[in-house]
């Protein structure tokens, strides 16, 4: 049981087909279920930052998906401050067909296009649906370094 699960892991790893603007990080060279995943945005809201999610795949993979972190703290409708992620995938839509591969590409798409329909920073969602200019800039200050209301930021961008 062990060595299928280590074999699925393993084979959607080296399956992966990571868009450009994503990087895949093993802090320990000899872990392949730890890992790190960075974003950096070529459009959209969040262009030119650089978002570091962390992964970990349990043994009920690929039947339960990998448990994911966002480690940047980001202004965004579907990331909260504690780098929880709102990704249907990641949570009830998950079926064992989806991959490693399925969850970056999601990742990557929250980026593009935040959903502010399902969020968990709903401050950030009410801003982007009342006032697509102020969102705009709360992105651009957090992205720079700085507060948005009463949260501070680090400054995130490449």
């Amino acid at each position: 049981m062990v060595l299928m699960f280590l074999s699925v892991c393993v084979s959607d790893i080296n399956e992966l087909n990571l868009p450009k603007t994503c990087e895949i990080v093993f802090p320990d060279q000899d872990d392949l279920l730890n890992f790190k995943l960075i974003i950096s945005p070529d459009e959209g809201f969040y262009k030119g930052g650089k978002f570091v999610f962390s992964f970990k795949v349990g043994q009920g993979y690929p039947h339960d998906p990998p448990k994911v972190k966002c480690e940047t703290m980001v202004y965004h409708p579907n990331i909260d401050l504690e780098g929880n992620v709102c990704l249907n995938i990641l949570r009830e839509d998950w079926k064992p067909v989806l991959t490693i591969n399925s969850i970056i590409y999601g990742l990557q798409y929250l980026f593009l296009e935040p959903n502010p329909e399902d969020p968990l920073n709903k401050e950030a969602a009410e801003v982007l649906q009342t006032n697509r200019r102020l969102f705009e800039q709360n992105v651009q200050r957090s992205l720079r370094g700085g507060y948005v209301g009463a949260t501070y930021f680090e400054r995130c961008l490449k």
